[in-house]
């Protein structure tokens, strides 16, 4: 017998549950279809921005509440960046003690079960744990699911399935466009050295990685994560083979080797693809929306995507709960999920983009960061385009050379 729901949502990462979160008790037959069980892995860097946290708020005071009582995952206080050349710059947040602002450092297996657990037992939501799908149709009448555990149909169908997201390649089928798209390496380690006090994340930027870098971030029970992401499009054009770099900077590299010279790896390396926001593209059609990383939602310049997904997962919920309310999941109500997206995110990708590009200039990236270690006005000034996006603008614009060549 085929199963029918009003949504169904493909994929149970930050995306997928935050928009069934938002969805319970709505009135809706919801089915969350997951491929994995948990607690399950994700490749990825596990740095929780400010901006994570801000949205768990958004969501949920009770959610984000509940999230700081969780005991593995360790508080980030500020971010130290690495140039080509060494120079190194420390920018802790604009902290607050009394309301605990910062980000913290929590490995996904933690982050995404605890957001499942707390949607598992809600009635209005199937849940669907190793259940792979393996197609998805839509039409002007219902969508169809096929997956390993039998067929579905529903009124509309969410993509919230990652970079190889099964919807997107059935509804819009987009091939991967290199500049646009970065690859990564992630490895877990026991005992690297020298973290700062406040747990810094680390960023470095070498030369022959650029516009990528190699991350260090630090974890509890002296743990870290560590890894690389690099343009793929710089990858296939000088024909890089991204573990023999990793591994060889970590060995090798005056700034790394004595780090690592007692680390324990604790898995092999594992690869993973971060399709990029630096262009716009198709997020809906006829009955369906993409979320988070399948709607190509990764910041360009950082790589961070999991405060993006969770936006999605709400901007997602909004819009079908407006189109149930109007009974229209045609692809021209739908788009404006799109325009809503971008919106609130096309800016900060087209800023992040910008500095992709100038991060591909060794030397100017050495002056910048030799400027900003010798100035406690430009330190200030970059600490705060952290989170405040009025001044992350003048990053990108003209009035950022007076900021470099004259401010002290």
């Amino acid at each position: 017998m085929v199963k029918e729901y009003d949504v169904i949502i493909i994929g149970a990462g930050p995306s997928g549950i935050i928009c069934a979160y938002l969805l319970k008790n709505k009135g809706l037959n919801i089915a969350l279809i997951e491929k994995s069980s948990f607690p399950k892995d994700k490749i990825c860097g596990d740095a929780l921005s400010l901006d994570v946290m801000n949205q768990l708020k958004l969501i949920d005071t009770n959610l984000a509440a509940a999230f700081e009582l969780v005991a593995e995952k360790i508080p980030s206080y500020g971010i130290k960046i690495i140039s080509p050349a060494g120079h190194s710059i420390e920018l802790p947040l604009n902290h607050d003690e009394s309301h605990n602002r910062c980000g913290y450092v929590c490995k996904r297996m933690v982050f995404d079960h605890f957001l499942y657990e707390q949607l598992k037992n809600n009635s209005t939501i199937d849940i669907f744990l190793d259940t792979t799908v393996t197609d998805v149709k839509c039409t002007a009448e219902k969508a169809v699911v096929n997956t390993s555990n039998g067929s579905f149909t529903t009124t509309m169908v969410i993509g919230a399935d990652g970079a190889h997201s099964i919807v997107k390649k059935k509804m819009v089928s987009q091939a991967i466009e290199k500049k646009h798209y970065s690859a990564g390496l992630r490895q877990y380690f026991k005992n690297v050295h020298q973290f700062n006090t406040n747990n810094f994340i680390e960023l470095y930027f070498f030369k022959q990685i650029l516009p990528g870098y190699l991350w260090i971030f630090p974890l509890p029970n002296n743990e870290a994560n560590v890894g690389i992401g690099v343009l793929s499009s710089k990858i296939s054009k000088q024909h890089i083979d991204l573990k023999s770099v990793f591994e060889q900077l970590i060995k090798e590299h005056p700034a790394l080797k004595e780090r690592f010279a007692d680390a324990l790896p604790l898995e092999n390396s594992k690869g993973f693809g971060l399709p990029l926001g630096s262009k716009k593209n198709k997020l809906s059609g006829e009955r369906f929306l993409l979320l988070g990383d399948a709607a190509s939602l990764i910041d360009p310049f950082s790589g961070e995507g999991i405060g993006n997904a969770i936006r999605s997962g709400r901007i997602a919920a909004e819009i079908i709960i407006a189109a149930f309310t109007n009974n229209n999941f045609s692809a021209a109500f739908l788009k404006r999920y799109d325009q809503e997206i971008y919106k609130r995110m096309w800016l900060e990708f087209m800023i992040s983009k910008q500095m992709q590009k100038l991060s591909n200039y060794s030397k100017a990236f050495d002056y910048i960061a030799r400027r900003v270690q010798n100035s406690t006005y430009l330190k200030n000034f970059m600490r705060e385009t952290l989170d405040n996006m009025e001044k992350k603008k003048i990053l990108i614009g003209p009035s950022m050379l007076f900021h470099l060549f004259f401010k002290k």
